[in-house]
């Protein structure tokens, strides 16, 4: 497996986290059911959109054309690390990834609160074989082995086995929750010692998810069940998000609650698509500290200190 130093990712907070951050391969080789060839992998800027359609208005970084999935792990200051750790999902339609928005930035909170935030760098853009109006189906095999993988380095990366949660945003959101109701088997043959370890993120944290709903019904889409065992969720929405409409997360929570799930949702009343973690005079902007304490009531976090 190689790893490498990234001298960029994540060196926005480089007096939060302890070390440059490790760059992982998912992969040992070349990942399962994949043969395409989308051309180099490269950066580009997203569009600029109005406010009607997204909170945060101006461009930012996406990666594109990822054929071989990374894990980028950047872990908080020694003094506040909480053995936490988070796999954050980046948004983009399973086209691209918006990475600074949804990835960077979300390390970024998670260090401040004391949790390493890992950054999955997974498949995009969809195959020729994966439907635009469905969920691609390769980046859940990459989510699912991206669990296994940071579970069996939990020791050597100073972090709980017991406390690995996942956190997506829009597409990353249905990869979240798809990785989170998806642990009793595999999307891919096992291939070494790595895949037979747990898959099943102790929680999981879906903000203004996409592709839960079904088309023209007020149920679950057909790919989604909720099995016995699916791990406490925590979902963020806003309510006038018109590209991901806020239907998709309260559905699921509906099916969680009936299910004995463990589930907590926020829904904003005015927000748009796309507020990521990003500070705002919006109350959406504020979904992170109900988050936190969230995960503090679940006991995924330490209780804060006492004045």
């Amino acid at each position: 497996m190689m790893v490498t130093r990234a001298a960029l990712v994540c060196a926005a907070w480089p007096a939060m986290g302890a070390d440059v951050p490790l760059v992982v391969e998912v992969w040992p080789g070349q990942p399962p059911d994949d043969n395409a060839q989308v051309g180099t992998e490269r950066v580009l800027m997203s569009q600029k959109l109005d406010r009607k359609q997204v909170e945060v208005t101006e461009q930012t970084r996406m990666i594109t054309d990822v054929t071989k999935p990374t894990l980028t792990i950047c872990h908080p200051a020694k003094d506040k690390d909480t053995g936490t750790a988070i796999l954050i999902c980046p948004g983009g339609g399973y086209w691209n990834l918006f990475w600074q928005l949804e990835g960077e930035e979300v390390a970024d909170w998670l260090n401040s609160i004391g949790v390493t935030g890992i950054i999955l760098k997974y498949r995009v853009p969809r195959h020729a074989d994966e439907p635009k109006d469905l969920p691609a189906r390769r980046p859940l095999q990459d989510a699912q082995r991206a669990v296994s993988l940071v579970r069996s380095k939990a020791k050597e990366w100073g972090i709980d086995p017991q406390r690995i949660g996942i956190v997506g945003f829009s597409a990353g959101g249905h990869l979240a929750i798809a990785t989170a109701t998806s642990f009793e088997k595999r999307t891919y043959p096992a291939i070494d010692d790595i895949d037979n370890i747990s898959c099943r993120p102790d929680f999981a944290i879906p903000v203004y998810p996409g592709y839960l709903k079904a088309r023209d019904k007020d149920e679950l889409a057909p790919s989604l069940r909720i099995p016995a065992g699916t791990p406490p969720v925590f979902l963020a929405h806003g309510g006038a998000d018109i590209i991901s409409p806020p239907e998709n997360s309260v559905l699921m929570y509906l099916a969680l609650r009936k299910a004995g799930v463990p589930a907590e949702l926020h829904v904003y009343a005015k927000a748009a698509h796309d507020f990521g973690v990003r500070p705002s005079d919006q109350p959406c902007s504020r979904w992170t500290e109900s988050c936190a304490a969230w995960l503090r009531h679940q006991g995924f976090l330490p209780p804060p200190a006492k004045p």
